[in-house]
């Protein structure tokens, strides 16, 4: 295994609901579920570990989550603080390294290979991170380091929350072996599940199989599974990343039938987006519109603009006339989305909130990582392994 480098991970724990515990006292020790409603609408973007005892987790339908747990505190979604609470750890991380990729808007690598000298430094370095989350900030932070980002981010996952895990190139197989299949990169419950049917159960399963025939059950993702069960991922800490889409969503509490309500909605949404579009130093070209209705069924339309904009007037017109083009036959609106894709170049920076978002970087991580290493065929594989 390449041993070269040196890698932290940083994760906050459970971040939406921890800066909502933090900033009012009377919510602290209570189950803390931000985003969907009492009601049991809208999807789960944060559950406090209070709530998750009774099993309840992000991208959970909150419908599911008031029945796990029906004494949950349920909040909305406050972005722009949450977006506000990000960069100041961004900043704190910066402090320990010019070379940092940042992954969403709670968890970030940083690139420690020219800054310490071996592990014993690096650990003592993620406690200090640690400390300075917690003494300016008032949260906590899980960080795992090791010779890679999968095993830094493998480390920052096993002892959550405010855990710190070490990981050394001489102790990844051991750590690897006994780990369920669902730990490795790209590995979802489907997955996993269609693993377990092959009888590869655990990480060592995988790792002592030929590599051809992980190759005769898996095509080219078999190449991936092989490394990843051997604590081998050659990916860079990548410093900069451009931006794909700047969006925004809302869950109503009921169904919308009134033309004017659905009007102040998008309109809300198109600020929000214009807002993140000039925070972000970037404009759109291409608006979408989102629609589901009651019965979960989503409709997308968008058009493409002469001129990327980050107005909140043109964003909210184009918005409205793409309404009108959805065939609505008096059905009631669940869900309304607006999304600005065609990005000018500008400023990497994460600030997309809903879980849907959160999981799709997550997935684009994944896939990222199996095209760069193993090329298309391994992508193809992935995704039919999880259809």
């Amino acid at each position: 295994m390449p041993a070269s480098r040196l890698i932290l991970h940083v994760d906050m724990d459970a971040f939406f609901a921890a800066i909502e515990q933090r900033d009012r006292p009377e919510l602290r020790g209570k189950p803390v579920i931000v985003g969907g409603t009492p009601e049991g609408r809208g999807v789960i973007s944060t559950a406090s570990y209070e709530a998750r005892v009774f099993g309840v987790h992000s991208a959970m339908p909150a419908a599911r989550a008031v029945r796990l747990c029906p004494g949950g505190v349920f909040l909305p979604v406050d972005g722009h603080k949450y977006h506000a609470v990000s960069e100041q750890v961004m900043a704190i991380l910066a402090r320990h390294s010019d070379r940092i990729e940042q992954v969403s808007v709670d968890e970030a690598f940083l690139d420690l290979t020219d800054r310490v000298s071996d592990y014993r430094a690096a650990e003592a370095l993620a406690r200090r991170i640690k400390r300075e989350i917690r003494d300016e900030l008032h949260l906590t932070a899980s960080v795992g380091v090791g010779p890679n980002k999968f095993l830094a981010k493998l480390g920052s996952d096993l002892r959550k929350p405010d855990g710190l895990v070490v990981i050394r190139p001489q102790e990844a197989q051991a750590v690897l072996a006994p780990l369920p299949v669902g730990k490795l990169w790209g590995v979802g419950p489907k997955t996993e599940a269609r693993l377990q049917q092959l009888g590869l159960r655990t990480i060592g399963d995988i790792a002592a199989q030929p590599i051809a025939r992980l190759r005769s059950l898996l095509g080219a993702w078999g190449d991936a599974l092989y490394e990843l069960s051997r604590g081998i991922d050659e990916r860079p800490v990548e410093t900069s990343r451009e931006m794909k889409s700047v969006s925004a969503e809302r869950t109503f509490p009921r169904d919308l039938y009134d033309e004017e309500q659905m009007r102040r909605a998008l309109a809300d949404l198109s600020a929000e987006v214009s807002r993140r579009l000039k925070a972000d130093e970037v404009r759109g070209k291409t608006i979408a519109i989102k629609v589901r209705f009651g019965d979960f069924h989503t409709f997308t339309r968008q058009t493409t603009l002469a001129e990327a904009t980050d107005r909140a007037d043109v964003i909210r017109r184009t918005v409205y006339a793409l309404l009108a083009e959805v065939e609505r036959a008096g059905k009631g609106i669940r869900l309304l989305g607006v999304r600005a894709t065609g990005l000018e170049h500008g400023p990497a920076q994460l600030s997309l909130f809903s879980p849907q978002v959160q999981r799709r970087a997550q997935l684009d991580q994944s896939l990222r990582y199996l095209r760069e290493r193993f090329g298309p065929d391994a992508v193809k594989w992935a995704r039919e392994m999880n259809k």
